[in-house]
């Protein structure tokens, strides 16, 4: 990869990011107020939405405590990790319970073989993007949407199951990391950087696009939170600020994919960068009602020790290297990319009458 050190060097600080076997799930109730009834859900993407696809196992952090430690399906306070990035529930749960599920569906991983749960399947990973991310190894969401396409060619997912059908997709920025597999990109100028950016946000259209034919009914499309809200970058400046260069870049982002989704029928773009915006970093006296809910905005709850540790890790001998607030409902990010159960309740409260006027609008076929 060919790059010029200053141009590389304003990528990686604008784009930089950190980005149990469940039962079947209920279908809509009568009194959800919707006139359409959507009683399956297929997620696609990354950590916002990944309810257990990463493998159990000590290079996944998401499987330990104290991850899951809010509380478990049962109403119990006993830490129980779901493979979830958060301390409980995750964007898909919020946008599982607006369609009248009782949460997100079950992962693929953890669904038994040639099966689907009468309320669909989770094939996010944590840490995927468009681009394969070498050091993370997890499907990109063109992979993701191939596995759906076998299940469905398959009969596992039956086209019945289909004319009911959500699909959720959100890239959150791991194409963005230095991780990530960029060798073709060139980026050599600034036209180059945002050149790259238009191919992430193209591909993630054509996998919508993708979705659509195959026939699921609607789509619901991330667009990028602010980034430099994330206390990965805000830990630079002691959790005050926001970066506003890497919020300039997901503005890029956003009119990207609404410039590509504009003109697609039976999709709708759920606007994360507002909602997140408007509880983390509006100006003063402005913001949303659910930004009184937190006293800590731009802190994570959950902060490593040490600068090149991370939530939940411990030493050898036990001993845990983090630190954990007290209250984690006051505190809008988890740990340093991840937004907490109370975070994610905040947003999808911000985004459900748009969602809900979308979802009672007929199919356009």
């Amino acid at each position: 990869m060919k790059l010029m050190p200053t141009v590389f060097c304003l990528l990686l600080v604008v784009l930089a990011l950190g980005g149990a076997r469940v039962e079947a799930r209920g279908t809509p109730s009568a009194d959800q107020g919707s006139k359409n009834q959507w009683s399956s859900m297929f997620v696609f993407g990354d950590g916002f939405v990944d309810n257990g696809n990463l493998p159990k196992t000590d290079t996944w952090r998401q499987w330990s405590y104290p991850y899951g430690s809010y509380l478990n399906s049962r109403g119990s306070a006993t830490p129980v990790p779901t493979g979830r990035l958060s301390n409980y529930w995750i964007q898909s749960d919020f946008i599982a319970r607006i369609l009248g599920l009782n949460e997100a569906p079950p992962s693929h991983r953890l669904t038994p073989h040639l099966s689907c749960d009468p309320s669909g399947m989770t094939f996010a990973f944590g840490g995927a993007g468009v681009y394969e991310v070498p050091d993370k190894k997890v499907p990109t969401l063109a992979t993701q949407v191939n596995a759906f396409t076998r299940l469905l060619n398959t009969g596992v997912i039956s086209k019945q199951q289909l004319q009911s059908s959500v699909a959720l997709v959100s890239i959150s920025g791991s194409d963005y990391m230095t991780g990530a597999n960029v060798d073709n990109a060139f980026l050599s100028s600034f036209d180059d950087i945002d050149s790259y950016i238009g191919n992430v946000t193209t591909e993630i259209a054509k996998n919508v696009g993708k979705l659509q034919r195959l026939g699921v009914r609607k789509v619901l499309v991330n667009n990028m939170h602010p980034i430099g809200c994330t206390p990965l970058r805000t830990s630079a400046n002691n959790y005050t600020t926001c970066d506003l260069l890497a919020n300039y870049a997901a503005t890029v982002h956003n009119n990207n994919i609404e410039h590509l989704m504009g003109n697609k029928n039976n999709a709708h773009i759920l606007d994360l960068y507002t909602a997140f915006t408007d509880i983390v970093n509006h100006a003063p006296g402005e913001g949303s009602e659910q930004s009184n809910n937190f006293k800590r905005k731009l802190t994570p709850c959950c902060e490593a020790s040490t600068e090149l540790g991370y939530c939940g890790q411990v030493s050898p001998s036990g001993k845990r290297l983090y630190d954990l607030c007290k209250n984690p409902e006051k505190n809008f990010y988890w740990d340093e990319t991840y937004p907490t159960t109370a975070g994610w309740e905040a947003v999808t409260e911000a985004l459900e009458e748009p969602l809900r006027e979308f979802l009672d609008r007929d199919y356009v076929p």
